[in-house]
């Protein structure tokens, strides 16, 4: 049996759901400034890809990294964590 390399994963919300099968999901870090001590939120888009259009905006996801499925689609949805009130 063929041994698998782990795989990234990332927790973050859901930001769009607008293309079929296609869903951006925002993931917000809270880094400290090096120089001035203060908070900063960076936040990094991904576009995953969502089988079964189950997601909508607002929910807490869990992606993971896969084969390239598009020009900019190399994660894929592994789980909805939260549902958005």
């Amino acid at each position: 049996m063929e041994k698998r390399n782990l795989r990234k994963e990332r927790i973050g919300v859901v930001s769009s759901n607008k293309m079929e099968k296609s869903i951006i999901v925002s993931e917000m870090k809270r880094v400290k400034h090096p120089m001035y001590g203060k908070y900063v939120l960076n936040t990094k888009r991904y576009v995953a890809h969502d089988e079964k259009n189950d997601c909508n905006i607002g929910d807490t996801v869990k992606i993971m990294e896969t084969r390239p499925l598009s020009k900019t689609k190399r994660w894929r949805l592994v789980e909805i964590l939260e549902r958005a009130k």
